[in-house]
């Protein structure tokens, strides 16, 4: 590659991440409709292929999708509005327990004159007062007229914006491709097929895993008793995208609630239960089913992107984290084939050596 070619490249990478942090607060909405059709291109497709028109296959997909999260809005928004207001109490009474059991026991033991004496009769102070201050916060986000018009904007955009990129997902590929230039097009048809492969494998066996670890979790929980087991499990599930962090976030959440509601030791062992059987469903069954060791990510490359993503671009970044990734990745597999084919590592020939081959 010249060092113009590789200027041009440079600054191209420069330019667009650049872009991306310009637009960044209006690029959410765009992100989720890109993944959302990324997602729905094989039905499409699988349609297609049963000779039913492009838009046709569409708005079935659509029509189909629409109805699933209807019903399923429909079934867990009264139990989720019922699961909040019973962990508000919840949160309440916990706050009460630092207030009046916690914290008098740290005065007592500590002394008046320990230097955490002070943060503690700080803490006892205000942590009366710390769920009218955020109730204030919120009624003022929720009060503010314009931003519920740009919530109510973001979620008639994305069906919009996907149902269009849905439709024209394949001629935007192919026209992407078209303008590759032609001594490269073939490598980097190579390199986007495997990016597709590794994200498609990921995305997709991710987020069925996330759905059935949900599942688990929240009737495990349900049987032990708990209280809080909807919002629990749904909680472990969605933090499962990051490896065991359902696992590490669900546990501790769950023996939280489960010492308050129950004070037995006995409930907390069943909760361990819980999450050591969905955490052996997880790594023996679910990822090998659905996700399978093929796609190449380990689990620090994912923690990595997903922190590096945000840290760099904000929720933007949590959606673009993962393709960067995989990107990355298959380049760095590219590379290091060129690399062991290269003279820089095998060395120049020398002349009068004969070799075994």
């Amino acid at each position: 590659m010249s060092n113009t070619r590789l200027a041009l490249l440079i600054a191209g990478a420069a330019g667009i991440g650049l872009l991306i942090h310009l637009l960044k607060p209006i690029l959410a909405p765009f992100l989720v409709a890109a993944l959302l059709a990324y997602l729905g291109d094989p039905l499409v497709d699988r349609l297609e292929a049963r000779r039913m028109g492009r838009t046709a296959a569409v708005c079935v997909v659509f029509l189909v999708l629409t109805l699933f999260s209807l019903v399923v809005l429909l079934i867990a928004l009264p139990l989720l509005v019922e699961q909040f207001q019973l962990l508000g109490v919840r949160l309440q009474a916990l706050l009460q327990w630092l207030q009046t059991q916690v914290l008098p026991e740290l005065r007592a033991r500590l002394g008046e004159g320990a230097t955490l004496t002070g943060a503690g009769q700080a803490l006892g102070k205000n942590i009366g007062t710390a769920g009218d201050v955020l109730f204030r916060l919120w009624n003022r986000i929720t009060g503010s007229s314009m931003v519920i018009m740009g919530w109510l904007s973001t979620l008639v955009l994305i069906p919009v914006v996907t149902f269009y990129l849905l439709r024209d997902w394949d001629i935007l590929v192919a026209k992407i491709r078209d303008l590759l230039p032609r001594n490269i097009e073939g490598r980097a048809s190579l390199i986007a097929r495997e990016c597709d492969e590794i994200l498609g494998a990921f995305i997709r066996g991710q987020m069925l895993v996330m759905a059935a670890l949900a599942v688990v979790y929240t009737l495990g929980l349900w049987m032990v008793g708990l209280e809080l087991a909807l919002v629990l499990g749904l909680l472990a599930g969605l933090a499962s995208i990051v490896p065991y962090m359902g696992f590490v976030v669900g546990i501790v959440a769950a023996v939280i609630a489960a010492w308050f509601q129950f004070h037995d030791p006995w409930a907390l062992f069943q909760v361990g239960v819980v999450f050591t059987v969905g955490q052996m469903l997880e790594g023996m069954v679910l990822t090998p089913l659905l996700v399978g060791d093929r796609i190449g990510l380990h689990p620090v490359a994912v923690i990595f992107a997903l922190l590096a993503g945000a840290q760099l671009f904000g929720f933007v970044g949590i959606l673009l984290g993962l393709p960067a990734a995989a990107v990355i990745m298959v380049m760095l597999r590219h590379v290091h084939s060129s690399y062991l084919g290269s003279e820089l590592y095998s060395g120049p020939k020398q002349p009068g050596i004969i070799t075994d081959e």
